[in-house]
């Protein structure tokens, strides 16, 4: 490694693509960045993701680069042989032929109750170790040539360590697996067996902070994470802040000092990349919705917004139910969206676009309610994602939230918090860079929220003529 070496690089290893910046870990200052698009598609080989990250490292230049860290996309499985490599494609998060094995899971272990318990999260179809049963029902011949079972950022690590004989992850990542318990700490090898039939080797979890290893040319490996555990710590919310990520899908989450155990397997217990808990949940609906809603009124994002700001609060009482192909949060895969109270006096385009936006929104704040049943604060909400960046939702969000809101900067969040650990696996402490808070809105009329979100539940719930 030359001496001049000063930077940082953090990956964000999505869904749809690799993105790498080049970071100087004394203020976070982004001086390079580069991405590479994923192939499409809820299986894919592993082997794609280490192309698309080899291209995005040859084009931002590692050669004044000291140390890297990778954070990906969570719950993806990759099996490997007994000679490291992959012995089908990943499956991804978003795959879901493995949701009967979840059913399947929840009944064996004596119920959603047991296995919240047992590690933090209820099984659904994206949690690894379903689709570890799904593989082992519907593959065996491929199950039987399985020796490893590693995450997509455990599997990149492990790569840019030069593929050693031990593989490491972190418990961020492993939080995600339905085998690693946020309780207890450890893995839990009778769960992987239950779910596979028999034992596979699993990587060590690093502590947060560590020095995992080094590239061939001398850069040093941080442990990684998944990436909401990387985006969480890229912002590092204070307590009582509740991070609402407004992309193509949602997530809300927030740290905290103990470990969530829901029953009901709205949140899902995480661990975050710091050593405490990052109890979150997740919808299908965001931003999508927006687009549908401009689309619907065939304007422009900057038009639509200006609609819905144009109407009164509730739409003079017209509702969506933003379920637009099924729900996460709450589960209802099969739901559909659908417009309610429609009628000659509120069919405007200005209600149309309000109703909208206070639909997403009402979505996302019962994912708040959820959070804070399980004994989380939630005194203000950060705003980050494609979403967040729409004038109609800064200027909506606090009323139907009934939270003071702050809009952040746009970021790759995930990509700059693998950054912020490989700072701190370099210099052994945590750096601290802070990120911009561009707006800031307060709640101006409590009673917007109870109204426009007892409409919506009744609506959810069916009580709705």
């Amino acid at each position: 490694m030359a001496g001049s070496a000063r930077y940082v690089a953090g990956v964000d290893s999505s869904t749809q693509a690799t993105k790498v910046l080049v970071v100087d870990p004394e203020d976070g200052r982004v001086v390079r960045e580069a991405r590479r698009p994923h192939p499409d598609g809820t299986e894919v080989d592993p082997r794609a993701w280490w192309d698309a990250l080899a291209g995005a490292l040859g084009e931002v230049g590692t050669s004044d680069v000291a140390a890297i860290g990778v954070a990906g996309q969570q719950h993806g499985m990759v099996l490997l042989d007994e000679h490291g490599e992959p012995v089908r494609d990943a499956l991804l998060w978003n795959d879901t032929r493995s949701a009967p094995d979840a059913t399947a899971l929840i009944e064996e272990l004596g119920g959603a109750a047991a296995w919240a318990e047992a590690v933090g999260t209820v099984p659904v179809a994206s949690i690894t170790a379903t689709k570890l049963r799904w593989t082992s029902r519907a593959e065996p011949d491929v199950a039987d040539r399985a020796r490893r079972i590693l995450l997509p950022h455990d599997w990149l690590t492990w790569r840019l360590r030069g593929s050693p004989a031990d593989a490491t992850t972190d418990r961020g990542d492993a939080s995600g697996t339905g085998y690693w318990s946020t309780v207890t700490g450890e893995y839990r090898p009778d769960l992987l067996e239950m779910a596979f039939g028999r034992a596979l080797e699993v990587p060590r979890v690093a502590e947060p902070g560590e020095v995992v290893g080094h590239t061939p040319d001398g850069l040093a490996v941080s442990a990684g994470t998944g990436d909401n555990a990387g985006a969480a710590l890229a912002i590092g919310p204070a307590e009582g802040e509740v991070v609402i990520s407004i992309g193509t899908s949602g997530a809300v989450f927030t740290g905290h000092d103990r470990p969530s155990t829901d029953a009901s397997g709205l949140v899902a217990g995480f661990a975050d990349a710091r050593g405490g808990y990052l109890p979150l949940l997740a919808t299908l609906n965001a931003a999508r919705v927006l687009g549908v809603g401009a689309a619907l009124l065939g304007v422009e994002p900057d038009e639509f917004d200006a609609l819905a700001r144009a109407a009164s609060p509730g739409a003079d009482g017209l509702v969506l139910l933003p379920y637009l192909d099924g729900e996460r949060t709450p589960d209802r895969p099969d739901a559909q969206g659908r417009y309610v109270g429609l009628t000659t006096a509120n069919g405007t385009r200005e209600n149309l676009a309000r109703a909208t936006v206070e639909g997403m929104l009402c979505g996302l704040a019962d994912c708040v309610d959820a959070l804070i049943d399980q004994g989380v604060p939630a005194r203000r909400a950060l705003l980050i994602g494609g979403g967040s960046r729409s004038g109609a939702v800064a200027d909506l969000a606090p009323e139907v939230l009934g939270l003071p809101v702050e809009v952040l900067s746009p970021q790759e969040y995930v990509a700059l918090g693998a950054a912020r650990q490989a700072a701190w696996a370099l210099h052994g402490e945590e750096p601290g860079w802070t990120v911009a808070r561009e707006t800031s809105r307060d709640v101006t009329d409590a009673s917007i929220s109870e109204q426009v979100r007892a409409r919506y539940a009744d609506v959810r719930d069916g009580r709705a003529p």
